[in-house]
């Protein structure tokens, strides 16, 4: 694999769990001198043998000293290279959790010889070091964010490779084909391209369309990552701030009887039942005056522009006015759940005539008793998740940077096609091919620039 040249000799070190009091904290060391550091404050309890010498992923009891003052009862774990993290020699010292001693221990770390690390270094000196490739490297700071099942799921087959032998698959027909052109202009009286043409058309083709088929599970990739955008909306009073309430499980949002108290926009990741939802509460839809709330009304309006899916919350006892056909208007060619609130109260609205006006289902709930909650849940899966899980071994796509790359590559071969169709010189298709190649091997890691490991390894946490 090409890498990114400049990786340093130096050995790093970090603590690799939460700063926190808590019951163990990880100082993790990797590097040429880990074992010389680690030796120098390591007093194994029992034998004498130097840690180069110990066997390959051990643990071993003893403390770390200061001079002649033990600092703190460990387990230090030996690991060797190449078979580590990093492909180099790593020590953990396994220590108390507690703030203070944690500190300390990375601090004589540091004197003797380590270097801080940066966010993310240690999957760095993975990737560069040929363990894992970048998109490996990216799902591993998936995995730490996951925010759902599906999430977790999809970052552990990317870290398994899913997205890597895919690429590498594309990767190498391409290759193939480029290679066969060049070797037939260099020796053009031994290696004849006669018909090579409708080979190559369809090898492109092929290529062409695995590329659609990870595209199109971008939209998908997006929801699995991030959650489903979703915004509420309704007419001041409707009851939007007590459903995000009721959601969320806390007192979010203000609640009056005053009409337009919200007059921005309020967001919560929550999980409902096991879906993921990025909520957005949002202003009142109506005519208003006051300038403030007017802001809040249009930034409710661009919130729903760009949402994956819309909570129409309808007042069940008032009747419907022409802000609540604001919003119905919003509604039309979205994916929207219409919420009849206050259905404990006596009704003024019904469901059929929602369902009628708005042409999208409609389900009755209380949100100030919480009323209808897992049923919303079950509607939203249905609608989302159901497909997912039905292709819960494809791999998806959930990176801005991926998506482009693979569209770009789509670009290149499209252009193939059209070299072909013109009957261009043979170099022309070499140029094409190589761009996709090029593209695709950006995912992946190969050949790229060091501005852009960079960028993303700044991504990550200390220690990782």
């Amino acid at each position: 694999m090409e890498r990114v040249s400049g990786m340093g000799q130096d050995t790093i070190a970090a603590v690799a769990t939460g700063t926190t009091n808590a019951g163990i904290s990880i100082i993790r060391i990797s590097g040429t001198e880990a074992f010389r550091i680690a030796e120098e404050l390591f007093v194994p309890k029992t034998g004498k043998k130097r840690l180069s010498e110990m066997a390959s992923h051990t643990m071993h009891y003893g403390t770390i000293r200061q001079e002649d003052a033990i600092v703190d009862e460990v387990l230090l774990s030996v690991m060797k290279a190449p078979n580590t993290y990093t492909k180099e020699n790593i020590v953990e010292i396994n220590c108390h959790g507690g703030i203070l001693v944690t500190k300390k221990v990375l601090r004589l770390v540091l004197s003797h010889g380590a270097r801080l690390a940066e966010p993310g270094e240690f999957t760095k000196r993975a990737f560069l070091n040929g363990r894992i490739d970048l998109s490996q490297a990216e799902a591993v700071i998936d995995l730490i964010h996951a925010a759902n099942e599906q999430a977790m799921q999809n970052s552990v087959r990317q870290l398994g490779g899913s997205l890597y032998r895919k690429i590498s698959g594309l990767r190498e027909d391409i290759l193939r084909d480029t290679a066969w052109i060049e070797a037939a202009l260099d020796d053009p009286e031994h290696i004849s391209l006669d018909g090579f043409e409708e080979t190559l058309r369809e090898h492109t083709e092929q290529s062409i369309t695995q590329l659609e088929e990870l595209l199109s599970h971008a939209a998908d990739g997006k929801i699995i990552k991030e959650g489903i955008r979703t915004v509420i909306l309704g007419k001041p009073n409707a009851g939007k701030s007590t459903l995000l309430n009721a959601l969320v499980g806390e007192e979010r949002a203000i609640v009056t009887e005053i009409p337009g108290t919200t007059r921005d926009t309020l967001e919560e990741l929550i999980q409902l039942k096991g879906v993921a939802l990025r909520i957005v509460d949002t202003a009142g839809i109506r005519t208003t005056s006051d300038t403030v709330e007017k802001i809040g009304v249009e930034k409710a309006r661009k919130e729903a522009e760009t949402a994956d899916l819309l909570l129409y919350v309808a007042d069940a006892t008032r009747p419907l006015d022409e802000n609540d056909e604001a919003v119905i208007e919003i509604l039309k060619g979205k994916k929207a759940v219409v919420l009849l609130n206050k259905s404990d109260l006596p009704a003024l609205v019904t469901a059929q005539e929602l369902r009628e006006k708005t042409e999208k289902q409609v389900l009755e709930i209380s949100a100030k008793q919480e009323q209808g909650i897992e049923q919303l849940s079950e509607i939203i899966e249905h609608m989302f998740y159901q497909g997912l899980i039905d292709r819960k071994e494809e791999v998806f796509i959930t990176s801005l940077r991926h998506e482009q790359a693979l569209k770009e590559a789509k670009e290149s071969l499209l252009q193939v096609l059209l070299s072909l169709d013109k009957h261009m010189p043979e170099d022309f298709y070499s140029i094409d091919l190589m761009n996709a190649y090029q593209m695709l091997g950006e995912i992946i890691g190969e050949a790229v620039d060091e501005d852009l490991v960079n960028m993303i390894f700044k991504e990550f946490c200390m220690g990782k």
